[in-house]
């Protein structure tokens, strides 16, 4: 009965080291890239070509920061970036949040029909609307130079509105909140409505506080995917450099960096490119690790 007793809470001592041995080890792994890019651009070119590798600078480059700053527009491309991000994610959480709670909370005809097709769309990679989404920008009426037909200009191409809207409604995030929003009691709307609230004002103030953690969790990622997006980007701003993100700056630029320095000052741009998303991260890694946990995948 001892021997029992004693082994019990000792195979769950050695369960439990193994689970953080597990968790370090991923840890490191997702850590080490980070920390050799930022540990890289502040090594010497000699420092940087040194085999075997030098993993600590000795005198660290430290105006490599700076430097970057007066070679290219960054301020402008984190303007950019911060613009289209940000209206991206507030569009996708509006976007998402009202679609989720239709499916989820509203019986009406054709609801299963639309959640099916929300779960087809999402299998559609972005590549595959690259072209229409650039034709209907292009043709947008009275937009651009555009008659009411969509002839005769450039439509939305060069302008915020052809980085935002295309990526305003995102089926992921529909899929996401409708799930969440199921396992809501129905009782606190139904609660809602006998106090004499409007539908609105219950989407305002009884569902979307319930729903912050989703929220939060939904808002790190679209933020994350806009900020890095590159392909619709470049496409669109190819006439518009003014309106050109910091990973399309950055890559478009890439070839008037100083040879000797290439490497450093490339690691010190996307050094300070990735900052705003890791704060963002670190800010509401507590909301997103809540929802999710609480995201079943119900229904």
């Amino acid at each position: 009965m001892a021997v029992g007793s004693g082994g019990r809470p000792r195979r769950r001592r050695w369960s439990r080291v193994l689970v953080y041995l597990v968790l370090g080890a991923g840890a490191v792994t997702m850590a080490v890239p980070f920390l050799d890019m930022f540990l890289g651009a502040m090594k010497t070119p000699a420092e940087l070509l040194a085999r075997p590798p030098v993993w600590i600078p000795r005198t660290p480059q430290w105006n490599v920061f700076l430097e970057i700053w007066s070679m290219m527009p960054m301020a402008r491309w984190y303007l950019n970036s911060l613009i289209v991000a940000g209206s991206i994610t507030v569009l996708v959480l509006l976007t998402s949040s009202l679609g989720g709670l239709a499916l989820a909370k509203y019986r009406f005809k054709g609801r299963e029909l639309i959640f099916r097709f929300v779960l087809v769309a999402q299998m559609f990679p972005l590549f595959l609307f690259l072209i229409p989404n650039y034709i209907i920008m292009a043709r947008w009426p009275l937009a651009g130079g555009n008659d009411l037909f969509g002839q005769g200009g450039s439509g939305l191409l060069g302008t915020y509105f052809a980085l935002i809207l295309p990526f305003a409604v995102n089926w992921w995030g529909i899929f996401m909140m409708r799930q969440f929003m199921v396992g809501l009691p129905d009782e606190f709307m139904d609660a809602a409505r006998i106090d004499g609230c409007s539908e609105w004002r219950i989407y305002w103030q009884v569902i979307l506080p319930m729903v912050r953690p989703a929220l939060a969790t939904l808002g790190i990622f679209v933020f994350l995917m806009s900020w890095n997006e590159f392909i619709w980007t470049m496409t669109v701003t190819r006439a518009a450099p003014d309106l050109q993100t910091v990973p399309v700056g950055i890559q478009l630029m890439r070839d008037t960096f100083d040879p000797t320095r290439n490497a450093a000052l490339r690691r010190a741009a996307l050094a300070v490119s990735t900052l705003p998303v890791m704060v963002l991260f670190l800010s509401l890694q507590r909301h997103y690790v809540r929802g999710l946990v609480m995201t079943g995948l119900k229904g």
